[in-house]
């Protein structure tokens, strides 16, 4: 193939995936709307999810126990009802036009970027948030460590940093934005760790100075460049299918823990939550894992953060059918959390139950590999804002909100987590 048809033929397969280009080279989605599908049986959650695996029409964009919520191309709404008559399931149009969102979410961002400055008003490229942490690195050098977990598949580096003001701290892992369209976690990730150096209020100088923090802002780079310069509704990985013209697998399900069982991810490569051709198959995930193994002994409690639909998932992911030992423990911490979040003036409510139990299988997910493999026995995924109305194209007027909520919520998790035993000393750090 000659060098200059690439181009070509790369533009091509993008858009049979679903949306155009606009002037700029970033995919649009004009039109687009989102609808929340309800059904009752496994049969028809099985023929809506092989619906969304009609990319040019049709993309998943959030699964629960008793709803997909499917994003749909202008003018296929008709296959859509055809589906419904023929399932008996309801659905209800909640985002009229993601564009719109997408646009909105834009300008606000432009807005907020004219003084140059890096804060939370706004989403923040990750060429921005590596230029805050050298500053943040270079600010508080006694205080501050920089990590690398590794090298993503087009080259990028993984950055982390620990906070740690003393010796002998339980250690919290914060992993961010897997899933690249999910902005609201990096977001959250880096106020956390402004408030941790920053803030003289007593809840926040206890919670930072108590605990070791390992946090990583953004896993997914490649991803999340690629939401920032091409397509923001992108949530995979960017390594090519050497069986198919998709791109990327669901970093979230290419874990080596109970990999593909229960249906917990697709083998089709251009489903969102394919698990990969095999476990570790992403490089930020075998990097991931490195790491972690590398600090588990340091490793009280592991947070992910995604979004959307507000809530505290523990493991297991694989199955609805078995729990861990210690569930009803996680799910007094859990509620610690929620009851914190619910207090606060927003009166956010976030529910919570096992990955499998309150949503569907998902092997393969951090929390659960984290869990079973690595011995962290409070493993949890958060969900953040919100439910439906905005879904991952939160406006940044959220993001300060939001955080807040993730502040609070991990205070009373770290508080109880305490009280059931589970911060003591792993090893001399």
């Amino acid at each position: 193939m000659a060098l200059n048809s690439l181009p070509i033929v790369l533009a091509l397969v993008v858009l049979a995936q679903g949306a155009s280009f606009g002037q700029d080279e970033r995919l649009r989605y004009d039109n687009y709307s989102v609808y929340k599908v309800k059904f009752e049986t496994q049969a028809q959650r099985s023929i809506l999810r092989k619906l969304a695996e009609d990319r040019e029409n049709f993309r998943l964009w959030h699964e629960a126990k008793d709803e997909l919520h499917l994003m749909l191309s202008p003018g296929a709404f008709g296959e859509l009802e055809t589906e419904i008559q023929k399932t008996n399931v309801t659905a209800e149009l909640f985002i009229s036009n993601v564009q719109e969102l997408i646009d909105s979410e834009e300008a606000a961002n432009l807005k907020a970027s004219r003084d140059g400055t890096f804060g939370w008003t706004k989403y923040n490229s990750l060429a921005e948030i590596y230029a805050w942490l050298d500053d943040i690195l270079a600010a508080y050098p006694t205080i501050t460590e920089s990590f690398i977990v590794g090298q993503s598949y087009e080259g990028r580096t993984i950055r982390g940093i620990k906070i740690s003001y003393k010796s002998n701290n339980p250690g919290v892992l914060i992993e961010s934005n897997i899933h690249a369209r999910e902005w609201i976690t990096s977001a959250t990730a880096t106020w956390l760790i402004n408030e941790f150096l920053t803030s003289t209020d007593e809840l926040v100088r206890d919670l930072a100075e108590n605990h070791d923090w390992y946090i990583v802002p953004v896993l997914n780079v490649d991803g999340f460049v690629y939401t920032h310069e091409k397509d923001r509704m992108w949530r995979k990985t960017r390594q090519p299918s050497e069986i198919s013209s998709c791109i990327g697998a669901d970093p979230n399900r290419n874990y080596d823990s109970h990999w593909m069982e229960n249906e917990g991810a697709s083998s089709n490569p251009c489903a969102e939550d394919y698990g990969g051709p095999k476990p570790f198959s992403e490089p930020e995930i075998q990097a991931m894992s490195e790491f972690v193994i590398s600090i588990k002994d340091k490793i009280n409690v592991l947070l992910a953060f995604h979004s959307y639909s507000q809530l505290l998932l523990s493991p297991y992911g694989h199955t609805k059918e078995e729990f861990p030992p210690n569930f009803d423990d996680m799910m007094e911490v859990a509620k610690a959390y929620g009851d914190a979040v619910e207090s606060l003036p927003y009166g956010t409510v976030y529910r919570y139950g096992s990955a499998a139990g309150i949503l569907y299988p998902a092997s393969g997910a951090t929390i659960d590999w984290a869990y079973n493999e690595q011995g962290v026995e409070i493993s949890y995924t958060i969900e953040f804002r919100d439910t439906g109305r905005y879904g991952f194209i939160l406006p940044p007027v959220h993001i300060i909100p939001n955080a807040e909520e993730a502040l609070i919520g991990i205070a009373a998790l770290l508080e109880k987590c305490k009280d059931l035993g589970y911060l003591g000393l792993k090893s001399a750090l």
